[in-house]
């Protein structure tokens, strides 16, 4: 501890070292330096000294000072807040990243009042564990391994291969069931002929073929009845391709496509806008697969709430954010202050700075080795300070919270002129409004056994 302490004060800033924030900073500088180490150790995410380590971290980051303590035994039941979480767990990129951390809290916290306990956070890292492990077993067609590996394309997710939950690609008036298969740099849908699997079809995501990619209604003959499907659009292909993901209620598996798909493009979108290449490319990748891996163990979990993906991947999250510009503006300029400066090396050693993401997966065995000299050795989290990144995202959730408050206001005084007619008109028309309402949520079969009855009666009269 004394030669943890005086290497603390040796690389420190008088501005750190104040006795005001001394303990939390040093605390910090210790969990860097753990954390670099500990994450170094093949599969991590299972020990679960680890867990309970990280987690305590947390709880420690809330009451650093020594007087601050509690005098008895420290309660397995404590709760970590979302201040500590926000500057411990995005430390690991594993677990969490800046930009979507605080969404990340909300969803772990659903029913738990806003306070993150140690059980819901070990089931969490159990899924994350989870979802590497599988991620790192994916087995595919020799076709499709042919095409991918020239990039060296890392398999993000696969559906289609069960029965049970089929993928049927529609192109035309044809429509054809399927093996989907994701990956950091395409789509191939393989269609299933009598006991193979066709030659795969590629649906490009990392060059700049002007792609749109948005959610689809399908149905018998050309019907728009089932708001179960993703259509992809770009220039290389005469018409567009419907891809539809069938399953009794609902449209999450559709949803949950949607976004890990959407979340790929923007990645490369936002490579290409800013000529990012090289590591800092292999390290914005690296983000978007987190991001993919993050969503997949939050499905695992199967928590109570319902789950926007959008808000868990960091390039979607941007991309609907009021202001999630300016946040993809300051990473651009992080990531070209690390071309141009590649000693952060010594800096990242001396622990003042968390381990980068690049450093992360490489440990973990999903990119290959960096070279010593190329690899991004420094994260985004920095002792005792906020980084420019951290003060965008804070910036642009204080200016969104303002205008939902704005709109709030706006949609309260809204009773004079013409306001105060078409309240009057929606007042009468608030039977069929509700009756509007009541046939959406029969249709969206949000109470599967609602809307099962419904049918059947509706079937009944018609008959």
């Amino acid at each position: 501890m004394d030669e943890l302490q005086s290497n603390f004060n040796s690389v420190a800033s008088d501005t750190k070292k104040s006795s005001s924030n001394y303990a939390r900073n040093f605390l910090e500088y210790c969990c860097f330096r753990t954390l670099a180490l500990s994450t170094q150790v093949s599969g991590h995410l299972s020990d679960k000294t680890f867990r309970r380590l990280t987690f305590d971290m947390m709880l420690a980051w809330e009451a650093p000072a020594a007087e601050s303590q509690p005098t008895l035994k420290v309660d397995k039941e404590r709760t970590a807040g979302i201040e500590a979480f926000s500057r411990i767990a995005p430390a690991i990129p594993t677990i969490a990243d800046v930009i979507t951390c605080f969404n990340l809290f909300d969803v772990l916290t659903t029913s738990t009042g806003g306070r993150l306990t140690f059980a819901v956070y070990e089931k969490y890292l159990g899924a994350l564990d989870r979802a590497i492990k599988k991620m790192k077993a994916q087995t595919e067609s020799p076709l499709l391994s042919g095409l991918r590996l020239p990039r060296e394309e890392r398999i993000l997710e696969m559906d289609g291969t069960l029965t049970t939950q089929p993928v049927l690609e529609h192109m035309g008036t044809s429509t054809w069931p399927g093996r989907l298969t994701l990956t950091d740099h395409a789509l191939y849908f393989e269609a299933l002929r009598v006991v193979t699997f066709d030659k795969p079809k590629v649906y490009e995501l990392a060059d700049d073929l002007k792609q749109s990619i948005k959610p689809e209604l399908t149905g018998p003959w050309g019907s728009r009845l089932f708001d179960k499907a993703v259509m992809y659009k770009s220039i290389s292909l005469s018409e567009p391709m419907i891809m539809e993901f069938p399953e009794l209620t609902g449209h999450s598996r559709r949803d949950y496509w949607l976004a890990i798909m959407r979340e790929v493009l923007y990645a490369h979108r936002f490579i290409q806008k800013h000529e990012i290449e090289g590591v800092e490319k292999e390290e914005t990748l690296s983000k978007a697969i987190l991001g993919i891996l993050r969503i997949q163990a939050i499905r695992d979990l199967l928590l109570p709430a319902v789950i926007k993906y959008e808000a868990l991947l960091m390039f979607n999250f941007c991309d609907q954010l009021p202001g999630g510009d300016a946040i993809l503006e300051t990473l651009a300029n992080v990531i070209a202050s690390r071309r141009l400066d590649r000693t952060n090396q010594s800096t990242s050693r001396s622990g003042m700075y968390s381990i980068s993401t690049l450093g992360i997966l490489s440990n973990l065995g999903l990119v290959s080795q960096v070279s010593t000299e190329d690899k991004l050795l420094v994260g985004e989290i920095v002792v005792g300070e906020l980084t420019s990144l951290e003060r965008a995202v804070n910036d642009a959730r204080i200016n969104y919270k303002q205008l939902e408050k704005a709109q709030a206001t706006i949609d309260g005084v809204k009773v004079d002129g013409l306001d105060t007619n078409l309240a009057v008109m929606k007042k009468l028309l608030r039977p069929m409004i509700q009756l509007g309402d009541f046939l959406i949520s029969m249709a969206s079969w949000d109470e599967p056994i609602k809307s099962i009855v419904f049918c059947s009666l509706s079937c009944f009269i018609i008959f």
